[in-house]
């Protein structure tokens, strides 16, 4: 998990509690995004944004990798990661951005649910890519709903006062490029191989209020970074009243989320 942004000062708002309240819901893309992996005898792998480290301590294990490095900007997170680490996995303080160039070379990097926070995937993905040693794998999962009413009107708030002026015109917009454009981009850094899929994952939830405690747990975490206690509780009864009158009171409700895997070898 990383922060809202990489570049940014503001405070560390990731609550790991309210992240896990749907585990087994965020889980399922993660143990798809395992399964294309490709175990090699001795591998040295990187989690990018491994969070509290439970994952990572999967990944590392059915993977039979010789070490992992999990690298995640959230202290908050990573304080979570104790129980996690061994001699052979370990968990450290980092910006994907701009990886320690003492980190690495690795045979799999690895990211779940964690790209999409940064822009320009243009220029991330090929040092990601540099980063790999000879024969490497990347395996990555990046949400791709920010068409869905839960992003589109936690956007439009952000643009109305009196947020606007709070968030100094600052607009939650993720770095999430289409499956086409990851098979394309990957084919032209030299893969050998690819698989790049974009899948709905269907989430029976209570009711449509709990779409609200969903994104709570990730995208609305950046604005509650940038606003004060009082302006973040007034920004969530706007978020809910119109997340309701737009997709209507159900009970349960079917939230599909759109996610995209890729996994390359080179």
């Amino acid at each position: 998990m990383v922060t809202p942004d990489q570049n940014s000062a503001q405070a560390d708002a990731w609550n790991p509690a309210q992240y896990e309240r749907f585990r087994n819901e965020r889980t399922q893309p993660f143990h798809d995004l395992v399964s294309l992996v490709e175990p090699l005898p001795g591998m040295r792998a990187i989690d990018l944004g491994c969070g509290t480290g439970e994952l990572t301590r999967i990944m590392h294990d059915v993977l039979g990798c010789a070490s992992t490095v999990g690298l995640d900007q959230s202290s908050a997170m990573l304080a979570r990661t104790v129980g996690h680490a061994s001699p052979d996995l370990t968990f450290v303080t980092g910006d994907i951005a701009n990886l320690d160039p003492a980190l690495g070379p690795f045979d799999l990097i690895f990211s779940n649910a964690a790209l999409h926070w940064l822009r320009d995937h243009g220029d991330l993905l090929p040092r990601l890519v540099s980063r790999l040693a000879p024969g490497g794998q990347i395996a990555v999962q990046v949400p791709a709903n920010a068409d869905h009413a839960s992003h589109v009107i936690a956007a439009s708030i952000a643009r109305e006062e009196p947020f606007r002026t709070e968030l100094q015109g600052h607009v939650r917009i993720f770095g999430t490029m289409s499956p086409e454009w990851y098979a394309e981009t990957l084919f032209k850094l030299g893969a050998k191989s690819t698989h790049v899929r974009l899948q709905v994952y269907g989430h029976a939830l209570a009711d449509t209020g709990s779409v609200v405690e969903w994104v709570r747990g990730s995208l609305l975490t950046d604005y509650q970074s940038r606003l004060s206690p009082d302006s973040f509780e007034a920004f969530l009864d706007r978020y809910h009243d119109r997340l309701i009158d737009t997709l209507g009171a159900h009970a349960p409700y079917y939230y599909a989320f759109k996610r995209i895997l890729f996994c390359a070898r080179f």
